[in-house]
């Protein structure tokens, strides 16, 4: 059973940035596509950001520009580059692939 681990949220002023790694217990070369997702406080979790093993990526709307979806295969770490954040950015934060989810890390922003 693979194991994805979430690290790198925390407080952060509005504008400021925040770079989250998803990490991997066993190799991602083999994984078509991994995912970051959040859950607001109060919402639903929403997708994110995609990031195929071709290194494609997409992105929300409301992300693109600010967030930058990345893998490093030999570190089996898929990491989320959050820049300009805002307090709406307030979340926890997922990574995942097929039905493999971790357990977050947790985003807040402050105004």
């Amino acid at each position: 059973q693979v194991q994805l681990v979430e690290s790198g949220g925390g407080v952060v002023q509005a504008g400021g940035s925040l770079r989250l790694s998803c990490a991997a217990s066993e190799s991602i070369d083999s994984i078509a596509a991994m995912y970051w997702y959040r859950q607001p406080p109060g919402k639903q979790r929403e997708w994110l950001a995609t990031i195929f093993n071709s290194g494609l990526t997409h992105y929300q709307d409301s992300v693109e520009g600010r967030f930058v979806i990345s893998r490093d295969s030999p570190k089996n770490t898929v990491y989320l580059r959050m820049d300009n954040l805002q307090p709406e950015d307030t979340a926890v934060y997922y990574c995942n692939y097929e039905n493999h989810w971790g357990k977050g890390t947790l985003v807040t922003v402050s105004s």
